[in-house]
Formats: C-alpha cells, structure tokens, sequence
C-alpha cells in the first residue's frame, strides 16, 4: 500500500459512501500519537456548497474532492496538558494521522491528497469551529479521475539511497564522517 499510495489531484464529483469515511475516520483514530493524548479533532466535510466554499479559501485543494476531512489541533487541551501551543510533537500527531488516512482511502480504491495552502482564519469561520481548535491539515478524498496532471517538481522518484546518510555528518564538508 505505501508503494502504490499517490497524491491524486483530479477527482471525479462520485460521492464517498459514509461508511467508507467512518472507516477513513477509524484510521485515524489509531494513527500513533504522542502520549495518546488525542488533541486532533477531525471535521468532516462531505456537502458540496461547503465544499466549495472550503476551496475558495484554499488555493492548495485543486482536485475538487468530494469528501474532505479537516483535521485540527485543540490547542486549549494541548495547554492543559502543558504542552506550549506551538509544540512540534502537535503537528507530528497531525501528520501520522494524515497519512495514516492516506493510506486508508488508498486501501478502499479512494483517491487522497493532502493540503496545507489554506487560510486557517477563514476554514475556521467557513467551519464554524471553536476558538480553541487550529485547523492545520485538510485531506481531501474521493475517486481518482481518469486522468491526472502531470506531476509536481521532479519527475524522477527519489530512492531511500538518495535520502538517507549513514552515521555522523561532517559539517563542514557536507558529507558523512567514516564514508
């Protein structure tokens, strides 16, 4: 599933059954998490003017989903835990959830993408949402259509080689001691 998972960012205007979404949402839900404080609250968006207007203020969510799942951090709970409210570890929760999603639409033939280019400001009045929440992630589902554009940046997959460097650095040279 992880070799196989992509970004779709053309969908088709099918709708997503509920069911699948519950079991997109139940995903979620056992995504690790730091100290399983669960501080994310997911919101789900399945109407369609919402929808729109949710893609008027985020220019990031080209694929015209019709499903999308806002998942924001509660901030007053994550400082009742006495965490800082820009903690990192919130937003690492955020993205093991996300991906976690991901990977479940993926397993139910649903195409996914995630956005971050949106104004939380204004998803959070088009959402209605408490104060205390901060929207940070929308992922957006629905089933892939035909066809897709062309890839962002590089068209060449990068190998875990290409990413990965064994042992110290050294700073200076930008490359690994001992190699």
């Amino acid at each position: 599933m992880i070799r196989t998972r992509r970004t779709v960012r053309a969908m088709t205007s099918e709708p997503v059954p509920r069911d699948q979404l519950e079991r997109i949402l139940d995903a979620a839900a056992h995504a690790p998490n730091a100290g399983n404080r669960r501080l994310q609250r997911l919101v789900v968006i399945d109407d369609a003017a919402t929808l729109r207007v949710l893609r008027m203020v985020s220019p990031g969510m080209l694929q015209h989903p019709a499903a999308a799942v806002v998942i924001c951090i509660d901030v007053a709970r994550a400082v009742e835990y006495g965490l800082p409210a820009t903690s990192s570890g919130l937003l690492i929760d955020v993205g093991t959830a996300a991906q976690t999603m991901l990977l479940a639409a993926h397993a139910l033939d649903l195409g996914s993408g995630p956005v971050t280019s949106f104004s939380k400001a204004a998803v959070s009045t088009v959402l209605n949402l408490p104060a205390r929440w901060s929207p940070e992630l929308v992922v957006c589902l629905g089933h892939a259509a035909s066809t897709q554009p062309s890839p962002v940046g590089p068209h060449r997959r990068l190998t875990w080689r290409d990413l990965s460097y064994w042992g110290r650095l050294d700073r200076n040279a930008n490359t690994v001691a001992g190699s």
